[in-house]
């Protein structure tokens, strides 16, 4: 049976447990979680995404604490010191996002009902691949996930410009895993790329176009120029789940696709 008190460190195993219909094995979450609405109702809310209620996760007894990558070492090693199982995953790219609703299922007994899922959204991302190879031309996309410092796109956001079909501005921060190597100490690196579109998407705080195309010397980027500096909301991109395979990219290919149409 698996699991069956369940705390989410982030948003993406809530999701996917609500799309699996296991929610009644969650008994926390991520005060970060907007998806689905109804977790952030039903469910208390015992973590942000550095921080969380060791306490309070305690007392709700959890059979397993699940969360994601190196930066919520710490919340892990707080909660193993303290006898409760941890799953910190680790997927950076599309396929492994996949792989994860599939581990995930398998964890809590559910598997066919994960490939299920898994399956409905990798067929979702081949349709928009296949749409996006029928375009006419194919933009240079800066993807931008933080101000100050300049911190562009994680892996599975470039994986997902490329099925909306746009080309990733920097590839090689892209394959970076960790944010520190993906900082842009010097704005002349993007410029450099003469992105066509420049995607916003700072996490937990609204996107500004207006402030990049004041920074010094971006008027002439083509994107700043051309008016074709936008927003995507974070919880949509930003969490290595089903929205990010669905809402997230829907948004990427309205986005490339009426850039590569006009």
């Amino acid at each position: 049976m698996g699991p069956r008190r369940i705390v989410c460190l982030t948003e993406e195993p809530t999701e996917t447990l609500y799309l699996l219909g296991e929610q009644a094995r969650i008994v926390g979450i991520s005060g970060f979680t907007v998806r689905p609405p109804a977790a952030r109702k039903e469910k208390p809310k015992v973590s942000a995404f550095t921080s969380a209620k060791v306490d309070r996760i305690l007392e709700l007894k959890p059979d397993i604490a699940i969360g994601f990558s190196d930066i919520q070492a710490d919340i892990a090693q707080a909660l193993i010191k303290a006898g409760v199982e941890v799953w910190i995953a680790n997927h950076r790219g599309v396929d492994e996002i996949l792989a994860y609703i599939r581990r995930l299922g398998a964890l809590v007994g559910v598997a066919a009902k994960a490939d299920a899922l898994a399956d409905t959204l990798a067929r979702g991302l081949d349709e928009v691949r296949e749409a996006s190879s029928r375009l006419p031309r194919h933009p240079t996309v800066y993807f931008e996930e933080w101000d100050e410092p300049l911190i562009s796109g994680i892996r599975w956001v470039s994986e997902l410009i490329g099925i909306a079909g746009g080309r990733e501005a920097l590839p090689h921060r892209a394959s970076q895993p960790l944010a520190k190597d993906r900082i842009i100490a010097d704005p002349a690196e993007v410029i450099a790329t003469a992105p066509d579109i420049i995607i916003g998407s700072w996490c937990g705080k609204r996107f500004r176009p207006e402030q990049v195309a004041t920074r010094p010397s971006w008027e002439n980027v083509p994107a700043v120029r051309d008016g074709e500096v936008h927003e995507v909301k974070s919880p949509l991109i930003l969490q290595p789940g089903p929205a990010a395979l669905t809402d997230g990219l829907a948004e990427l290919r309205r986005i490339i696709h009426g850039w590569a149409l006009r």
